[in-house]
């Protein structure tokens, strides 16, 4: 096994990251893809193994009996070791043995040895498939903690701002008992705040949060950003531009979420820009959208719901000429006339209330698909933004101009070490390699799984899917179990609240709009009888503790009243319950009018399975094929965009190569 070790250069070196392969071409990319896989195979063979977990075991009882002193020693005996010999497995060893007694003393928590075997893997620059509830974020400590003390600055990297914070306070005992600086960063923090909490060894952040924070150091950079300028820079001392700087540069990531955040998520780069004033916004806005109101879906134009976009008709195009003839200004030109016409469609049209955005204090606020949480900062682009918050009728903002942008692709490729964690890496492996080049290694449960999955039900309607999913919950609640029900969006969750108070079934919602009480719901949903509403905030890094006796009555039960556009989304809501060998039970309840389908509704396939009754074993395996067939179509048309946002970032890297930009 390869010794991750620092280079020499980089104790000296301004902003440490992986520089860009430009110029690399499709012959070199072919000739990696071929040899990638079987690189990646070899290496995740070697790192897959028991043989660090025998090496930990043979050292362990050199710590079993110190004290928190002794082990602050110990520590700074093998941070001495590591910078000098570099991270070998037999330090790394060491570093494991230490951390897992410094654990247990801590924070009464031991690290199991399939914990070891994933952190060595992540070490290694893999992403570890440990399944929901084996302790993922106490085996980042393992990694963290051991490249901390080798020098390489770390930044584990979570999915949202609460896991950032509550990492952080539940593991900063164990790091600091051994020495180790740690801090966090969230969205909230001013910059000065920013720059001294990434100064840390080990720095919790959120994955929108650092990236927007780099781009931030390369709009700095901008101005004048080239090697030889920053290290005639520190000629400044205190005045020194790159004492502005956020991050001390890309040095190694843990990315905790590591599908989520590196696919799901890379299909929409991200943008930093700055406002634009105009006067003539609100008039412009108000324009486009009543233009838009007055052309009629399928004759004007059409939306294709499986690309989420509009397309204007051949009767589309005449009739918004007609419409704006009388009309100067923006409105003379061709080209930014048809683009405000189709921005206000898919304003009116492709986004929802409740569903894509929420309005908090006056002001249209952005949900995270992904994860179902506000981003509070967040806004569209192209006057998308303006369009919806004229269509609701909320104060307009002023329109924003992109100052410097980025992919995940193209952000994660530069650190100079990156390794990951998920529960659901196996169906997106091949992506993970080619795009990163890691390699998805599984790692089996501490415990035997005792999650008991029932067949998915697929109704009709719309209305017959919520009055089965209310009568399963009213027998559950009946019966003292508690209740995870999970939806895909803030409508989808309340329309399910409504229902059930009126059966008069006292329930908790967890979705956009209650996210400042999320951790008190979340303590409570494991309790007797509880029935807790979740949007996707539920489904990753959320820990649902099983009061005492909740066990013996099966544990926790999950409901899925929505399939998602991703199968891993499914079974990580699934993986909320039988965490640890606990009992625990998972069913989907869903319906021929789910929000999913609807791209591909009206064909042949659709005719023959409505054919086939629906309460026959036949119309029920036909209803669940489908739906399992329309996530697949979905997942396949999202790999293929963020291949082309990938290919679209290396044609702008070079062009901005080209003109000298920095980024």
């Amino acid at each position: 096994m390869a010794r991750l070790v620092i280079p020499a250069p980089l104790l000296d070196d301004v902003y440490p990251e992986r520089p860009d392969a430009t110029d690399e071409t499709w012959l070199d990319r072919t000739g990696k893809a071929a040899t990638g896989r079987v690189l990646r195979a070899l290496r995740a063979r070697a790192a897959g193994g028991n043989r660090i977990v025998a090496k930990v075991a043979a050292v362990g009882d050199r710590y079993r009996h110190h004290d928190p002193v002794q082990l602050a020693a110990e520590a700074r005996e093998l941070r001495l070791r590591l910078r000098r010999e570099g991270l070998t497995e037999a330090l790394a060893a060491c570093a494991f043995a230490l951390v897992r007694e410094a654990a247990d003393q801590t924070l009464g928590m031991r690290h199991f040895d399939v914990q070891l075997r994933g952190a060595w893997i992540m070490l290694n620059g893999m992403v570890a498939e440990m399944q929901t509830g084996e302790g993922k974020t106490l085996t980042a400590t393992l990694a963290a903690c051991t490249a901390a003390l080798a020098g390489i600055p770390v930044h584990v990297i979570t999915v949202n701002d609460y896991l950032v914070e509550r990492d952080f306070k539940t593991l900063r005992p164990l790091y600091e008992v051994l020495g180790i600086r740690v801090a966090y960063v969230t969205i909230e923090m001013n910059p000065d705040a920013r720059r001294a909490a990434y100064a840390h060894d080990v720095v919790y952040c959120s994955n929108k949060t650092l990236v927007f924070d780099y781009l931030r150091d390369r709009l700095m950079l901008a101005k004048g950003g080239y090697p030889l300028h920053l290290q005639l820079d520190k000629a400044y001392g205190e005045h020194a531009r790159r004492r502005k700087l956020l991050l001390q540069g890309l040095h190694f990531a843990i990315v905790d979420e590591a599908d989520s955040v590196l696919v799901d998520e890379a299909r929409t780069p991200l943008i930093i820009s700055a406002e634009v004033p105009a006067a003539d916004e609100a008039l412009v806005a108000t324009q486009a959208l009543g233009i838009a109101r007055q052309l009629s879906p399928g004759e004007h134009f059409v939306i294709l719901k499986s690309e989420r976009r509009i397309a204007l008709t051949e009767a589309g195009h005449g009739r918004v000429i007609d419409l704006c003839k009388a009309m100067g200004g923006v409105w003379a030109g061709a080209l930014r006339r048809e683009e405000l016409v189709r921005q206000a469609l898919s304003a009116l049209h492709l986004f929802l209330l409740d569903d894509h955005y929420v309005i908090r204090e006056g002001k249209i606020q952005v949900v995270d698909e992904h994860t179902g949480r506000v981003m509070a900062d967040r806004s569209w682009s192209q006057g998308l933004h303006q369009l919806i918050e004229s269509k609701e009728g909320v104060e307009i903002t002023p329109r924003k101009e992109s100052l410097a942008r980025i992919s995940y692709q193209r952000f994660f490729r530069r650190y100079l070490h990156l390794g990951g964690m998920t529960g659901t890496a196996a169906e997106v492996a091949g992506e993970l390699g080619s795009v990163y080049n890691l390699p998805v290694v599984r790692v089996p449960t501490h415990r035997p799984s005792r999650r008991v999955r029932r067949a998915d039900r697929v109704l009709e309607t719309e209305d017959a899917k919520w009055r089965q999913i209310a009568e399963r919950v009213a027998v559950l609640h009946a019966s003292r179990v508690p209740v995870l029900l999970g939806t895909r969006s803030v409508a989808s969750s309340e329309r399910a609240s409504a229902l059930l108070a009126e059966r008069g079934l006292a329930h908790q919602v967890l979705n956009a709009k209650q996210d400042e009480e999320e951790a008190a719901i979340v303590a409570r949903a494991g309790e007797p009888g509880c029935i807790t509403i979740a949007t996707n905030m539920a489904g990753r890094g959320t820990d649902i503790k099983l009061a005492p006796g909740v066990g013996d009555s099966g544990g926790l039960h999950i409901i899925l009243s929505e399939r998602h556009e991703a199968g891993r989304i499914d079974r990580q809501l699934a993986g909320r319950c039988s965490r640890q060998g606990d009992a625990g039970h998972f069913e989907a309840v869903l319906s021929m009018e789910d929000p999913l389908l609807e791209p591909y509704r009206g064909g042949p396939v659709e005719w023959l399975v409505r054919c086939v009754p629906e309460r026959s074993d036949v119309g029920q395996l036909l209803r669940r094929a489908w739906i399992r067939f329309a996530q697949r179509r979905t997942e396949g048309m999202h790999s293929k965009v963020r291949r082309q946002l990938l290919q679209a970032d290396r044609q702008a890297k070079t062009i901005l190569s080209f003109t000298g930009q920095p980024e």
